[in-house]
């Protein structure tokens, strides 16, 4: 296979599943000898984009204003200029600017056009875009039935399903119980030293990611003679301080406040997973994928969640004690206990890796080219 030269655009890349997938598949681009250009605002993912070998122009092409269509000259010089092989959008008003800059060139000159749908975005014809790809992947079987209900005059042979993938090696097992991972998380927050059961809810700072929930559940464990600790890394950050108080006064209300850990987001993920004894992901909204879930079975922990979306169909497949039906608080607090009391199995293998990901990826950027 000739040297492809490969152009992704998203909004920024500052952090998030589209941020980081576009740095994975740069990566591996780079590994097979192609060319990875990515255009985006910037952001602090710059920095090991290029370290990695790609190449990044900086252009916000995700800035909803009428002088962010000035860039569909730019992105058409841009695939010109470096004989773009395959344009690749994950986002939609990027996908609208790169849509146009390609119906600019010549029908022989234009690149391939592929489109990944990363998230249940609100269907309509600023979303239809996504839906436009001469491929268009789909990072879960739940994006798929969403894309085929939503636009059905979408070919079913350009959908094809490429999910997430976690990197193994980043999520090693770890024995139940880690002593080494529990010490290193107690210097951090003490209140989290003793052998009492932790629960991990890692996400940002905004009430889709069902923080609330997470708070009841750890009352009602209280109140079943179970004293578990709840840790939310990642939920404070700035903006957010109003929607961080009304948890903590909700904590507070139910007198859970003494047992509940609010930090930032913590560049050891994998040593969190392990200090934890639960892994919650209880996010009030369907999600595309829920990479949470792979990450920490991938660890060896249990995973409770809500049975819709991504998250459901993950542990339908992985670990079916963990669904439970959405915004049933009972159920959600009687599936803890159990989990709690006797975890299960975790698989022996994770079949959704990050290595899968990146080759299924190549794949279609090659086959569309031959």
């Amino acid at each position: 296979m000739r040297r492809l030269t490969v152009v992704q655009l998203l909004p920024a890349l500052h952090s998030g599943g589209v941020e980081r997938s576009t740095l994975e598949i740069s990566a591996a681009l780079v590994a097979a000898g192609h060319r990875s250009l990515v255009v985006s605002a910037g952001g602090r993912l710059v920095e090991p984009l290029l370290a990695a070998g790609g190449e990044h122009l900086t252009l916000d092409i995700g800035r909803k204003s009428l002088l962010t269509l000035r860039h569909v000259a730019s992105l058409r010089r841009l695939f010109a200029e470096v004989g773009a092989d395959i344009v690749h959008a994950r986002s939609r008003l990027p996908a609208w600017l790169g849509w146009h800059a390609l119906r600019a060139l010549p029908q022989a000159q234009r690149p391939r056009w592929v489109t990944t749908v990363h998230g249940l975005n609100s269907p309509g014809r600023y979303s239809a875009i996504m839906a436009s790809g001469q491929r268009v992947i789909c990072v879960s079987n739940t994006v798929r039935d969403y894309v085929q209900r939503h636009y059905p005059a979408t070919d079913p042979a350009v959908l094809l399903v490429i999910p997430r993938g976690v990197d193994v090696a980043q999520f090693p097992r770890a024995a139940r119980g880690d002593a080494r991972a529990r010490a290193a998380v107690a210097e951090l927050h003490p209140s989290l030293a003793g052998p009492d059961p932790v629960l991990l809810l890692p996400g940002r700072g905004t009430r889709l990611k069902g923080h609330g929930h997470a708070v009841r559940l750890l009352a009602g464990l209280h109140a079943a003679g179970v004293p578990a600790r709840l840790w939310m890394p990642g939920a404070r950050e700035p903006g957010r301080e109003d929607y961080i108080a009304g948890i903590e006064a909700e904590a507070t209300r139910l007198g859970v406040a003494q047992s509940l850990v609010i930090s930032e987001a913590t560049s050891a993920i994998a040593r969190a997973y392990a200090a934890s004894d639960l892994v919650l992901q209880l996010s009030d909204k369907p999600e595309a994928f829920g990479r949470t879930v792979l990450e920490a079975l991938s660890v060896g922990r249990p995973v409770l969640g809500w049975d819709h979306g991504g998250v459901g169909e993950l542990l339908g497949q992985l670990q079916p004690s963990g669904a439970v039906a959405p915004m049933d608080a009972t159920a959600l607090a009687q599936r803890a206990l159990q989990l709690l009391a006797a975890p299960p199995t975790p698989p022996t293998r994770i079949p959704f890796t990050l290595q899968a990901m990146q080759r299924q990826t190549l794949d279609v950027y090659e086959q569309l080219v031959r």
